[in-house]
């Protein structure tokens, strides 16, 4: 047993400690959410979404895809992903406390779970998931593909990769927020090299994803008219130069390539259907640490009134295209967008309006900033409505 008081260590755009009982009460939300949703007058296929695996299965969209997946479906999910467990006086990591709260959820509910903990990037992680497949549930027939991560070690080459949030081709000024002092302020980004453009493709491309299909495909865990989906983002013009114009963009290109030669290649064979779906603007671990995009963040939930949770994006991605087959949801055949609502021109006028007059000063008046807070405090199981956080709670916990 190791009971602690858990106090919230951050910094900028970085948390450095979790609490366990606010993640868990953040799965519960979700859980419940899902539930809600679906309602009784959900019918899906019988044949839909039985076996599931998530890669990249413990925070963000890989998470609320787990939960869509298990609690819409009853889907037996296998999750991968890379997190660190409580050690010593140190607690584990939000995503690893997210999933053992997912695994006590699944145990009450009588839902198959599985978790490999490790690098993804890996060879080895991917053999073990190769054999836990064929050991516990046969064939997978959807693949959900999430990773975040700012490097990766190639596991042919053995070279490590760096990701680099930059601008191609000119410098890029924009204001942003400094998340260690509060206080909006003007950045200047230098242009990335050739190399760090081919690094950030190799890091956040579909080169993994790749591998992981066509590993998948080798040892015959697929099964016929399998799915696949990777996500990805595309956003209004004032991120376009850090983001769709810049190195995430370029690898972002390189995963919407991919989906079309993975439909190509293991299409005709095993009728695999592969799709990139285009997701909203969230906050999350990821998207917190990109220049310009936390006060976007904070301006857009002014303009925009349904400003949808992961959990509702992934309620509306599995139940409403996978399972139910929603066509009006694709703007090309392999590309699914759940962001049409933050992109229309209303709610882009309404940003566009505020954006130039926030400063220091009206950040609070004229942004949802305390919401942006809070919501990344939520990230870690902090600032949870309904949580004591003055009561030591168990953090040497494990699934």
């Amino acid at each position: 047993m190791s009971l602690q008081a858990i106090t919230q260590r951050k910094r900028g755009f970085i948390c450095v400690n979790a609490h366990p009982e606010g993640c868990r009460r953040n799965i519960e939300r979700q859980v419940e959410r899902i539930r809600q949703a679906v309602g009784a007058g959900f019918k899906p296929a019988p044949t839909t979404m039985k076996n599931v695996l998530v890669i990249g299965a413990s925070t963000g969209y890989g998470l609320a895809s787990r939960i869509a997946a298990a609690w819409a479906f009853g889907a037996k999910t296998l999750g991968v992903f890379f997190e660190r467990a409580p050690k010593g006086g140190s607690t584990g990591t939000a995503g690893y406390y997210n999933t053992v709260a997912f695994h006590e959820q699944a145990k009450k509910d009588e839902l198959f779970a599985a978790s490999l903990n490790g690098d993804a990037f890996s060879d080895e992680i991917k053999r073990q998931a190769a054999d836990l497949i064929r050991q516990s549930i046969g064939s997978v027939d959807l693949v959900i593909y999430s990773l975040a991560s700012p490097r990766r070690v190639h596991p042919r080459t053995g070279r490590t990769h760096n990701a680099a949030l930059k601008p191609i081709g000119q410098p890029f000024s924009s204001k942003t927020i400094d998340l260690n002092t509060e206080k909006v302020v003007t950045i200047t980004l230098e242009p990335a090299s050739e190399a760090e453009i081919a690094d950030t493709v190799a890091v956040m491309g579909g080169a993994d994803w790749r591998m992981w299909m066509e590993m998948l495909a080798q040892e015959n865990l697929l099964a016929k008219g399998a799915g696949t989906v990777a996500y990805s983002y595309i956003g209004p013009e004032v991120t376009w130069p850090v983001y769709r114009d810049g190195t995430i963009g370029q690898a972002k290109l390189d995963l919407e390539k991919t989906a079309r030669d993975l439909a190509a290649t293991l299409g005709p064979k095993l009728g695999l259907k592969a799709y990139v779906s285009v997701n909203k603007a969230v906050v999350t671990q990821a998207s917190a640490a990109i220049p310009v995009v936390p006060l976007y963040l904070s301006v857009l939930p002014r303009v925009l009134k349904n400003n949808e949770e992961p959990i509702d994006q992934m309620r509306r991605l599995f139940c409403d295209f996978l399972a139910q087959g929603d066509r009006n949801l694709l703007d090309e055949t392999w590309r699914v967008r759940l962001d049409s609502a933050e992109l229309q021109p209303e709610v882009q006028a309404g940003i566009a309006r505020i954006w130039p007059n926030v400063t220091t000063e009206n950040l609070y008046q004229l942004t949802d900033f305390a919401g942006f807070k809070r919501a990344f405090d939520n990230l870690f199981g902090f600032n949870v409505e309904g949580v004591d956080y003055s009561r030591p709670c168990e953090t040497d916990l494990a699934w």
